[in-house]
C-alpha cells in the first residue's frame, strides 16, 4: 500500500537551531500514527510544514506518490489534510459556529447561509457530546472547551490526513475517552491519524505505530505490538526513567486557607479547603467545575463576590494580584500563552519579570545579574532555547510552561497555585517537574494543583479536593484515592451539604 504521505529527509532550520535534521516519516490510510518526543523535538515543526503553516529548507513531501510543495494551509486542505493545533488559533470574538466554519461559510446566492452553518456545527458538538450553543462566543468558554471547538473545525474539513497536537492537553478523563473513541471511528473510515501526544498511557491505547522523534532527528519507531511505556520513553529521551517513589506526606500546618469563596460564574456556591504547609492537594472534577475560577479568585486576578482569603493566619486582601505576589503566593496558569507569558517577550525578560525590582537599583536594571538569575532558571528547567533573548513564541509549549514554573520559583513561594502544570510537557520535563514539587513542599511549601490528568492526580496528589459545578463535593486523603471515588464526587455524588 502507498502512504498517503511520505516525508523524506525534511530539514527545517531557524537563527541558531536546526529544528529538523532530516526526519522521515510514512503515514498509511486507515492507521494512527503517534508521533511522541521531548519538548523542542520537532515534533510541531514537522506538524506546521504538513500543515501548510511553514516551508521545509530540505527534502522531499510525496502526497498519494507524488512529490508536492505544500506551502500554505489552503494548499494543505486542498490535500485532505487538517492540523488541530496544540496552541490554540481560534478567535474570541467570533461564536462556535463562527469559528468552525471560518472562511468557508456555507453560502446560497453568495449570501452567507447561516442556517445551515449552525445546524452543521450542532451536529459536530453533539458527535464530540459538547454540551453548549453553537451562538456561544469563543470568550465565554474555557480552555478546555476552546480545545473541543478546533477539535470539530478539523473534524468539519473530512479530511483524509488528521494531525492532532496534543489534542487531549486540557480536556478531562471523560472527554479523552470520547475524542479517542472519534479517532477510532475516523481511522475505521479510512483517515489517516498523526497522533501527538505527551500522555503515553493514551498513545498506547490508540496507536498502530509509534515514531519517535530526538533532537530533530528520528529516534526510531515501534510496531503495535512493542508499545509500551518503558520502551517509548527510551526512545524520546535516550534512557530510561526513574520513576518517583510515593512519598510519606509531611505536611505541617495549615498554611493557605479559603473560607466561604464565592466567584463570578457560580454565585450561589461557596467553596472552602485549606492546604497545608509540605501538602499538594489538588482540585479535581469535570471541566467547567470552578477549579479555575477558583484560583484566579484566590490569586486576585478575579473579584471574588465574597470570602476570605488567609495565608499563615493572616487575611489577604483579595482583588488585586501584586497583594498574593507579596504575600508569597503565585499562579501558574492554566493558558500559559494568554495569561502566563507575554510571548513576544524574550525568555530572559518573562523570567525576571515579577522579581524584577531586586534586579534595580537607583532605578536602574543590573542587566548582567538579570541575565544570570535567568540563566540560572533557564537551566535549573532545561530550557531548550537557542538562548535568552529570543522570543517565548518561538519556543515549544513545553518549554514554554517551564519559563511559566521558572519565573515564579524566582519568588520563592510559600503558595504555588499549578492550574494544569504539565499541559502539553514531556515524559522527561513532568518528571523535573514533580521532582520540582516534591522539593518545595520538603521546603514547607503549600502547593494547590489543578488538573484533569488522572495518572497525574492520583501520583502526585497528598489529598484531592473535588469540585462539581462550583462546589467542594468532597476531599479524600490519598488512601481513598481512586478513580471511581474522584469521579463518583466530580459528577456531584455523595456532595455534602
Amino acid at each position: 500500500m502507498n502512504p498517503l504521505i511520505e516525508v523524506r529527509g525534511v530539514v527545517k532550520r531557524y537563527p541558531g537551531v536546526v529544528a529538523l535534521g532530516g526526519v522521515s516519516l510514512k503515514i498509511y490510510e486507515g492507521e494512527v500514527v503517534a508521533l511522541i518526543g521531548e519538548n523542542g523535538a520537532g515534533k510541531s515543526t514537522l506538524m506546521k510544514i504538513l500543515g501548510g503553516l511553514v516551508n521545509q529548507d530540505e527534502g522531499e513531501i510525496l502526497i498519494d506518490g507524488k512529490q508536492e510543495t505544500i506551502g500554505s494551509v489552503a494548499r494543505a486542505t486542498e490535500f485532505g489534510i487538517a492540523l488541530i493545533h496544540q496552541e490554540l488559533n481560534t478567535l474570541d470574538n467570533l461564536d462556535v459556529a463562527g469559528n468552525i466554519y471560518l472562511g468557508r461559510e456555507p453560502t446560497v446566492l453568495g449570501i452567507m447561509n447561516r442556517a445551515k452553518m449552525r445546524a452543521d456545527a450542532g451536529a459536530l458538538l453533539e458527535k464530540l457530546g459538547l454540551p453548549i450553543s453553537v451562538d456561544t462566543p469563543l470568550e465565554k468558554l474555557s480552555l478546555a472547551h476552546k480545545q473541543m471547538v478546533e477539535i470539530a473545525k478539523a473534524l468539519s474539513l473530512n479530511a483524509k490526513v488528521l494531525i492532532m497536537d496534543e489534542p487531549t492537553s486540557s480536556l478531562t478523563l471523560t472527554e479523552t475517552e470520547q475524542l479517542l473513541e472519534i479517532v477510532k471511528e475516523l481511522r475505521g473510515k479510512g483517515v489517516g491519524i498523526v497522533y501527538i501526544s505527551h500522555r503515553l498511557g493514551e498513545v498506547k491505547g490508540i496507536a498502530d505505530r509509534v515514531v519517535a522523534l530526538r533532537d530533530g532527528k528520528n529516534a526510531g519507531d515501534l510496531d503495535q505490538e512493542h508499545i509500551t511505556h518503558e520502551a517509548m520513553v527510551r526512545l524520546m529521551v535516550g534512557r530510561d526513567l526513574e520513576r518517583a517513589a510515593a512519598r510519606d506526606s509531611v505536611a505541617g500546618a495549615d498554611r493557605l486557607v479559603v473560607k466561604n469563596l464565592r466567584t463570578m460564574r457560580y454565585p450561589a456556591e461557596q467553596v472552602s479547603f485549606e492546604v497545608k504547609a509540605g501538602e499538594i492537594l489538588c482540585l479535581a472534577g469535570l471541566v467547567g467545575a470552578g477549579r479555575s475560577e477558583a484560583a484566579l479568585a484566590i490569586f486576585g486576578a478575579d473579584q471574588p463576590l465574597g470570602g476570605e482569603v488567609w495565608l499563615d493566619g493572616n487575611q489577604i486582601p483579595t482583588g488585586l494580584p501584586l497583594n498574593a505576589i507579596n504575600a508569597g503566593i503565585c499562579l501558574v496558569p492554566e493558558d500559559r500563552r494568554q495569561v502566563g507569558l507575554i510571548v513576544e517577550w524574550s525568555v530572559k525578560e518573562n523570567i525576571t519579570l515579577p522579581g524584577l525590582r531586586r534586579f534595580a537599583h537607583a532605578g536602574l536594571i543590573d542587566r548582567r545579574a538579570e541575565t544570570d538569575a535567568a540563566t540560572t532558571q533557564s537551566k535549573r528547567f532545561n530550557v531548550k532555547t537557542p538562548n535568552l533573548d529570543v522570543a517565548v513564541a518561538s519556543l515549544s509549549g513545553g518549554n514554554q510552561q517551564k519559563v511559566v514554573v521558572g519565573k515564579w520559583m524566582m519568588q520563592n513561594p510559600k503558595v504555588l497555585i499549578m492550574d494544569e502544570p504539565t499541559r502539553g510537557v514531556d515524559v522527561g520535563a513532568k518528571a523535573e517537574i514533580y521532582d520540582l514539587m516534591r522539593k518545595l513542599t520538603s521546603e514547607g511549601v503549600a502547593i494547590l494543583m489543578i488538573s484533569s490528568d488522572m495518572e497525574e492526580v492520583l501520583g502526585v496528589s497528598d489529598r484531592v479536593a473535588v469540585m462539581h459545578e462550583g462546589a467542594v463535593t468532597g476531599v479524600l486523603p490519598r488512601n481513598e484515592c481512586n478513580e471511581e471515588s474522584i469521579m463518583r464526587l466530580a459528577v456531584g455524588k455523595g456532595r455534602k451539604g
